[in-house]
């Protein structure tokens, strides 16, 4: 690797980007702080493309906030603070996996509910089972989500066992990343046949999306290493 001077240009050319890019990256602390020529002129070193590379390796996994964190971190020799964010991210890419788990597995045991079980829950109760505020149930009903019926004496919403069902999918489809507008065709779907067929290639895709956010983690992890070392 080159260790003598770079210019914008040289750092920006090898990934497709624009000079002022590169600039932002550095203002922004995700390269470190450029030399300047007696002209005012921006240098740079191999250092500052190596941590270009490790930036643009890290976004896919991390995504761009958490990249930039990350670099910043790096940049300023906290390397425990940058390798603890990192860890959040494999925690949360986990965590991910477990709801993906859990809505695979709530769908294989859906049975069709020919009709509404008496009784019932109030929004109250439901938000709080499902830790998310009442206005966000407001909102799935909407959407088309969620239909619970009107207590005629109070007109309360009142949820039946289908309408908890569907208000729990939602919620863990919510988690995996998918739109209120992408929820909705699959939760009518899920009503009328009761069962996992109608997820099946929404389920596949988030798999997939999880195992490529995975394997971009490996990537990443593997250019900030190098970074690292060059730091070193």
């Amino acid at each position: 690797m080159p260790r003598g001077r770079l210019r914008p240009v040289d750092l920006a050319r090898e990934h497709g980007l624009s000079t002022q890019a590169v600039r932002n990256y550095e203002d922004a602390g995700i390269l470190p702080a450029a030399a300047r020529t007696e002209h005012g002129y921006r240098t740079y070193t191999g250092r500052h493309a190596q941590a270009l590379r490790a930036f643009l390796a890290l976004v896919p996994g991390h995504g761009h906030a958490t990249a930039t964190s990350i670099m910043r971190a790096a940049n300023e020799g906290a390397t425990e603070e940058a390798l603890r964010l990192i860890d959040e991210s494999h925690a949360q890419l986990l965590d991910d996996r477990g709801t993906l788990q859990a809505v695979e597995q709530a769908l294989r045991t859906l049975v069709p509910l020919r009709s509404p079980e008496p009784g019932g829950t109030f929004i109250g109760p439901l938000a709080r089972k499902l830790g998310i505020r009442p206005a966000t149930l407001r909102k799935w009903e909407q959407a088309g989500l969620v239909e619970p019926r009107r207590d005629p004496a109070t007109g309360y919403r009142v949820y039946s066992a289908a309408d908890v069902r569907d208000a729990q999918l939602a919620h863990q489809l919510r988690r995996g990343g998918y739109l209120l507008e992408q929820i909705a065709p699959l939760i009518r779907q899920v009503r009328t046949a009761g069962g996992l067929a109608p997820l099946e290639s929404a389920l596949r895709d988030w798999q997939a999306r999880l195992s490529a956010r995975g394997r971009a983690m490996l990537r990443g992890a593997a250019a900030l290493d190098a970074y690292l070392d060059w730091t070193d």
